[in-house]
């Protein structure tokens, strides 16, 4: 299964004013690390878009557990991977950790979408291709990327 490991700095403008990360800013380090995921599987957002003719993968659902906070300073690891796939949408899971311990655990629902031919205002849920689900069952361990806030 393909893993990808996002190294980021935690930045000044990250935290909150005891220097501890707001927590919607992880968030948008899983959303980031979700689009790295999909290019670490050769998988680039506008080529996609046009190649598969979707208007995009969006999040349904997501959920965190917090354990340790990150603070101003902390160099963290998210290590993100497809967890289930299923018919149009799937599941990502991300592992915030700090040294060697797990500080967020996120999953999220994302849906393979493409606007309805009938009214091209609405999205729908596509099957997610074969193809594109055979990309993530590589194994990569040489993977690291650097993202800083």
């Amino acid at each position: 299964m393909l893993t990808n490991r996002q190294n980021i700095r935690i930045e000044w403008g990250d935290c909150d004013p005891e220097g501890i990360v707001y927590f919607p800013r992880y968030f948008e380090f899983f959303d980031a690390c979700t689009r790295a995921l999909f290019e670490r599987a050769g998988l680039f957002k506008r080529d996609m878009l046009k190649t598969y003719d979707i208007a995009g993968i969006p999040v349904v659902d997501m959920r965190a557990s917090f354990m340790i906070p990150s603070r101003f300073g902390d160099d963290v690891v998210v290590e993100s991977s497809i967890a289930k796939w299923g018919t149009s949408s799937f599941v990502v899971r991300h592992r915030l950790m700090r040294g060697d311990a797990i500080a967020i655990e996120c999953s999220e629902t994302r849906v393979w979408t493409a606007r309805m031919d009938e009214d091209r205002d609405k999205l729908e849920g596509r099957t997610i291709p074969d193809a594109i689900k055979a990309k993530f069952a590589a194994v990569d361990d040489n993977n690291e990327e650097e993202l800083t806030g």
